[in-house]
């Protein structure tokens, strides 16, 4: 009976914390991507950490490193917020004066009707296409404006709990992963293994993503200052902001840049953009730069990594650019510890 009873408290006791993993994971949930952001950025920063560790201690090593991520954060989402809202509202100004009668733009729309026209595309039509989108373009910058704007209080909180989450990680990440190894009803190196993969991923996945879109954008502005693209820096911008959507990433910006200097007569301009893009842009970036950042720590084949990225997307939104990866690699490493595990059991049967 006593046997029987403690059984039937430990069952207890066993739903009662996972409802407890429920109630936290609802609450926080509002939250819950700076907390993972914040801690994926104490993994990618860790290095810093134990180097000032060395010369000031863990206390204030560990709150050098969030301040110096929250400047830099703060400085490049506020740098972006600028540049998209001001300068954006100067290039649709360009725009519409690009497709004044003998300007650059009103070539393009000429040069371009002689194949619509065969289509019953007149180029009246296609110059009140052409003005309407430049509309559009410009309340899109203010709108642009109006949202970033709302949701400056919304960015400050999420960037406040991530700065909080990467200060406790550093300092109590071994602490963490103790109390998970004692609590969790799994074998230690199970949870061990878990938590590792956790660890990699979170940060292979921030890491390769900020620097290769760092390095995109910066070499992207290179080519389109050397082609003499006006606001080069804003297209810049744009590609590293772009190179963070899976699938089409710089493209997005490539490609409409090649086919507006084409149509504007700049034939010559295009085609070095666009091998300049590919080259660099594209290949430099994607099979040389992102490789050395992740240094092969990741064990996810990359199709296995586009999929997550773009499923993550389909399902979560941007958040799903995180998400996607992390919940992939921690699916993964489940079904290889299982794997492990059955192997284990059945391999003395197999022996006998």
């Amino acid at each position: 009976m006593p046997a029987e009873t403690n059984h039937t408290q430990r069952v207890a006791l066993g739903w009662a914390a996972l409802l407890a993993i429920v109630v936290i994971f609802w609450v926080t949930l509002p939250i819950a991507i700076g907390i993972l952001l914040g801690t994926f950025l104490a993994f990618m920063a860790e290095p810093i950490y134990e180097r000032l560790t060395q010369r000031i201690g863990a206390r204030w090593a560990s709150a050098a490193t969030v301040f110096g991520a929250s400047v830099a954060l703060a400085a490049v989402l506020g740098g972006l917020g600028a540049l998209f809202v001001t300068r954006g509202t100067v290039l649709a100004g360009m725009l519409a004066d690009a497709f004044k009668p003998g300007h650059d733009g009103d070539r393009a729309l000429a040069a371009l009707a002689h194949l619509t026209e065969r289509i019953g595309v007149s180029r009246e039509q296609l110059g009140d296409r052409a003005q309407s989108a430049i509309s559009h373009i410009a309340a899109q910058t203010a709108e642009i404006a109006t949202t970033i704007a709302a949701t400056t209080g919304g960015a400050l909180l999420g960037l406040l709990f991530a700065m909080m989450a990467m200060f406790y990680v550093l300092r109590n990440w071994p602490t963490v992963l103790s109390r998970a190894q004692e609590t969790l009803p799994l074998k230690p190196e199970y949870t061990l293994a878990l938590f590792d993969e956790f660890r990699v991923v979170g940060r292979t996945t921030l890491l390769g993503a900020i620097g290769t879109g760092l390095a995109q954008g910066v070499l992207a502005t290179i080519g389109f200052a050397i082609v003499g693209l006006p606001e080069a820096v804003f297209f810049g911008a744009a590609t590293a902001v772009a190179s963070f959507v899976p699938v089409v990433g710089v493209l997005l910006v490539i490609v409409p840049v090649f086919i507006a200097l084409l149509l504007s007569g700049h034939a010559v301009a295009a085609s070095i953009e666009l091998a300049w893009s590919l080259v660099f842009v594209v290949g430099v970036c994607d099979y040389v730069i992102r490789p050395r950042l992740v240094r092969g720590e990741t064990k996810v084949p990359a199709l296995v990594t586009f999929a997550a990225l773009f499923g993550g997307v389909e399902t979560f939104g941007l958040k799903g650019l995180i998400l996607g990866p992390v919940l992939m690699s921690l699916a993964l490493a489940v079904l290889r510890i299982y794997g492990d595990e059955a192997r284990r059991e059945t391999k003395p049967h197999i022996i006998e």
